[in-house]
């Protein structure tokens, strides 16, 4: 996928997404994630994975980032970046993907891990034919 983002924002989306995975609370599976996600305003939300005791209670740091994004009043992500200590570039979740897609299928995604690998898709890229509202209607 072609880069929207010039590399200045890149890196900056890039070392959010980095400082955010120190704050994770990992209690149970030492797999600390840290994301950050741009808006179309220019601002830059942060978000760690954060896990409970009753296992699917936790969240990923990814929909933590979007949902600080929605709950400050924006509307549209254009850019997320999620990292961490993997030998891959770390992607995203199923669910993650979904909620990435509600807020904008051509979200640049940039899956990073601690060595510097990276790896782009679009949100709709990762989660082809995604649940939309327009799923919802009656026929």
């Amino acid at each position: 996928m072609e880069n929207q983002l010039d590399q200045t924002a890149r890196d900056k989306l890039k070392e959010k997404a980095r400082e955010a995975r120190e704050r994770a609370y990992v209690p149970y599976s030492p797999f600390p994630v840290g994301a950050a996600v741009l808006t179309a305003s220019g601002s830059i939300y942060t978000g760690a994975n954060i896990e409970n005791a009753s296992y699917p209670l936790s969240i990923c740091a990814e929909r933590t980032a979007i949902f600080q994004a929605i709950t400050a009043g924006e509307r549209e992500i254009i850019a997320l970046a999620v990292t961490a200590d993997t030998a891959r570039p770390v992607s995203p979740c199923g669910a993650c993907r979904q909620v990435m897609n509600e807020f904008n299928p051509e979200m640049d995604v940039m899956m990073l891990n601690l060595a510097g690998a990276e790896l782009s898709r679009t949100a709709g890229e990762l989660l082809p034919e995604h649940f939309t509202a327009g799923d919802l209607e009656q026929s």
